[in-house]
């Protein structure tokens, strides 16, 4: 364990540690405003085995005009415990190590701000010269699970050419809508899909996933079409204003929902979601023409709403503290808790088991001391 990749270790005899306070504050549109919750984690370990390690995704520390984080605390007993971020980012983790013996329980809770998220595309224009700056081609890139080959490129063009688009934000949004259109939501599939590209499309003319999946296809075939793109991992945390089957408060221990964008030069990041379209279409048995579907399909195609707080949005990630297993040394995505015992995975899909339980409260006001 490198001890240089934490901000703080903490003892056993720890009772609590409050890390990362917002160092500004992000600016909102007129007529925005700020929602606050509190999320939590419980989580208690099987007694079983010499060495338990756990990690647990937190909201995002950038700052942004959506997100913003108030700080984390954790309490409980540990050998070895630590708030940091992984590796490059300013994506915040929790991590503790367990002896035999010791009881293996923690609660780590965080307060974070969200405002819901639009971006005014009706007036963009695109700039006479297109510039992808260095920090964002990147998001260009194949990757292990999002691979650019000849299959995904001959999709992305048999996508826009009939379209007629030309422009990148044409594209993408041609894009958007054959995903909504071909691709269904898998009501009864586990967690948010694996989203590994290649096994999508393997399934041909029987395209369907979670949001993981669905949102792996929009950002291969922008990628493959020379568009920026990428998906943010995280959880849904309140009551949806748009759907009820898009988020609620309370108990959200199965509530982990990505989200995904892609990039206009001149503009920034542009967000969408049509993993949720997609989804109100299977939860509610309605056509992709069916009217609230239209209006939901416009609405998110250029915004998020933010009862959603995001994680991290990296894709092959490395935990950063120590190997992760002898068999997984990296997990596709990381928004779920992530344990080992003696170097066995415990099931993340499995809150009961693992076990876990996330909650999430609406905090009135500014937020509340942790």
């Amino acid at each position: 364990m490198k001890r240089r990749s934490f901000f703080k270790l903490v003892g056993s005899s720890a009772a609590a540690a409050a890390l990362f306070p917002a160092v500004a504050r992000a600016s909102l549109p007129p007529n925005q405003k700020w929602r606050s919750y509190q999320l939590t984690y419980q989580v208690t370990l099987p007694a079983s085995g010499k060495v338990a390690k756990l990690w647990l995704p937190l909201p995002d520390a950038s700052d942004t005009v959506y997100q913003f984080t108030q700080g984390n605390n954790w309490s409980g007993k540990a050998t070895a415990s630590a708030f940091y971020m992984l590796p490059g980012t300013q994506s915040q983790v929790f991590f503790a190590l367990w002896q035999k013996g010791e009881e293996r329980t923690v609660r780590v809770s965080s307060i974070v701000k969200t405002a819901d998220r639009t971006v005014d595309l009706h007036s963009y224009r695109a700039p006479a010269k297109i510039s992808i700056p260095q920090n964002i081609q990147r998001y260009l890139q194949s990757t292990k699970h999002i691979p650019l080959d000849d299959v995904v490129k001959k999709m992305a063009r048999s996508v826009t050419s009939p379209a007629n688009a030309h422009t990148p934000l044409q594209q993408a949004r041609a894009i958007y809508d054959w995903v909504i259109n071909n691709v269904a939501y898998d009501i009864n599939g586990r967690g948010q899909g694996s989203g590994d590209l290649r096994s999508l499309l393997s399934r041909k003319e029987n395209l369907s996933g979670k949001c993981g999946d669905i949102h792996a296809l929009f950002v291969g075939l922008a990628r493959a079409s020379g568009i920026p793109a990428r998906i943010q991992y995280g959880i849904r945390i309140g009551d949806s204003a748009l759907n009820k089957n898009l988020g609620k408060s309370g108990d959200i221990s199965t509530s982990q929902h990505c989200q995904a964008e892609f990039y206009l030069s001149g503009l920034g990041w542009v967000p969408v979601n049509p993993s949720d379209v997609a989804r109100v279409m299977a939860a509610e048995s309605l056509s992709h023409n069916h009217d609230s579907i239209s209006q939901l399909r416009e609405k998110l195609f250029g915004s998020w709403e933010m009862n959603w707080v995001a994680f991290n949005e990296r894709e092959n990630v490395d935990l950063g503290t120590t190997k992760v297993s002898a068999a997984i040394s990296k997990l596709p995505f990381f928004g779920y808790p992530y344990a080992e015992i003696d170097g066995r995975l415990q099931d993340s899909l499995e809150p009961e088991s693992f076990s876990y339980k996330i909650t999430s409260a609406v905090l009135v006001g500014t937020g509340a001391k942790l």
